[in-house]
């Protein structure tokens, strides 16, 4: 109880002489502010940039491996450019294939996709993301729908003229109605809606948004468009397991698969490409981690000369306060009780540096940047008090420890 009670007069302490001394301490934690909420910021806008950009490639899924001939990732550098366009694109037969023989996904489907003019009446939605797609594509990847339905199996293997419209088209070209059961045309062919999706907001860096997407049949798609080779190339995905991690197994039964179907020897080489759609996302995070190091990097010189200005400040306190502490000593100070004293006032003065720093990015987050929302995150802010205490303990413990070491007697006579 004791040792509880003295820690409290020594925090006591130190916050009278924090405003005791105002306007030093206010000069003393600028340093600190500008450094945490340099970090802080940065941080801040990278999470809220990665967050944006990532949830932009929503549409690729996740835990997702998608047949393509084109790898994500650059291949060996001695590979021939052109054998990636002699490889052959996917087909509806390879679909079939892999829909009835893969163990290790939760879903196969295909889908194939085209910039199109959706029209309704005098309305009309240029620049929609129209994608023709199985009855398996649900499987694969989340359909989220605001109002309607999904198709039947019966109305995708009959091709039927039924459409799924984004919240954006809907309400261009039906303002102030329901879509639900309207007919749109594309192409000069007739088609029902029968969905739309949840609004998603505006895509970032001019990525694509469901609000801007139609969903038709795989079916009626090619009765508008031509698909394969010199066509529009469908492409195949499958989902993953959740216990398949890195998708090792889905990726090698697919490889062997694919590799039967078309026919390869042992001796020939894959002419396909299986990607996996966290390999974008992978890439962005590693991108961000650099420019996080480039922001400890910037905040990290403001934190040191908040630091060194903590350092200072607390050296001149011990040496106005060298008598009182003679005086608190003879009486029978311990001298942790004296080391907590200016320990407690740097951290506390770090502390509420950090706190203006972090309360003032809080306040940069109600900037409009456009489609792009700042987000201060609780581990950020965790983040920003934990250097601000360590900042303080840093920079305070060498005077706090030259207070406590000395001789009661010598500092008494200090005047």
């Amino acid at each position: 109880m004791l040792f509880f009670q003295l820690t409290w007069e020594s925090f006591r302490f130190a916050i009278t002489a924090l405003k005791s001394n105002l306007t030093r301490t206010i000069l003393s934690l600028l340093g600190v502010t500008v450094g945490i909420f340099a970090i802080i910021a940065v941080f801040t806008l990278v999470d809220s940039l990665e967050e944006k950009i990532k949830s932009s490639f929503a549409f690729l899924g996740t835990n997702v491996m998608r047949v393509d001939r084109f790898p994500f990732a650059s291949g060996p550098q001695d590979y021939p450019w052109w054998k990636y366009f002699q490889r052959p694109p996917g087909t509806f037969a390879e679909y079939k294939f892999l829909e009835q023989r893969l163990k290790n996904a939760e879903g196969v489907t295909i889908s194939a996709s085209a910039t199109a003019t959706i029209q309704a009446g005098s309305n009309s939605f240029q620049g929609t993301a129209l994608t023709g797609i199985a009855y398996t594509y649900q499987d694969v990847y989340e359909v989220a729908l605001e109002e309607g339905r999904y198709f039947s199996e019966s109305e995708i293997n009959a091709s039927r003229n039924l459409i799924i419209i984004g919240k954006k088209i809907a309400t261009t070209l039906f303002p102030n109605q329901p879509a639900i059961g309207k007919e749109v045309k594309i192409k000069g062919m007739k088609f029902t809606v029968i969905g739309i999706f949840e609004e998603e907001g505006e895509g970032f860096l001019e990525l694509p948004s469901k609000d801007e997407a139609c969903l038709i049949p795989f079916g009626a798609f090619n009765k508008m468009y031509y698909t394969g080779r010199n066509g529009l190339e469908p492409t195949i995905a499958a989902k993953g397991k959740d216990t398949d991690v890195g998708l090792v197994a889905l990726e090698n039964e697919m490889t062997g698969l694919m590799r039967a179907k078309r026919g390869l020897k042992p001796t020939q080489e894959n002419n396909f490409s299986l990607n996996k759609t966290e390999f974008i996302q992978n890439a962005i995070g590693s991108i961000f981690d650099v420019i996080s190091v480039a922001g400890w990097v910037i905040g990290g010189f403001s934190i040191l000369v908040g630091g060194f200005g903590i350092a200072n400040i607390m050296f001149v306190s011990v040496r106005e306060r060298t008598n009182i502490i003679g005086i608190q000593k003879s009486l029978g100070a311990k001298n942790y009780f004296i080391l907590f004293q200016f320990l407690f006032e740097a951290v506390c003065l770090s502390l509420i540096g950090g706190g203006t720093g972090i309360l003032l990015v809080f306040m940069l987050s109600f900037v409009q940047l456009g489609s792009l929302d700042l987000i201060l995150s609780f581990e950020n802010i965790i983040l920003g008090l934990g250097v601000s205490s360590i900042i303080g303990v840093v920079a305070g413990i060498v005077p706090a420890t030259l207070a406590a070491r000395m001789d009661p007697v010598e500092a008494i006579r200090t005047a």
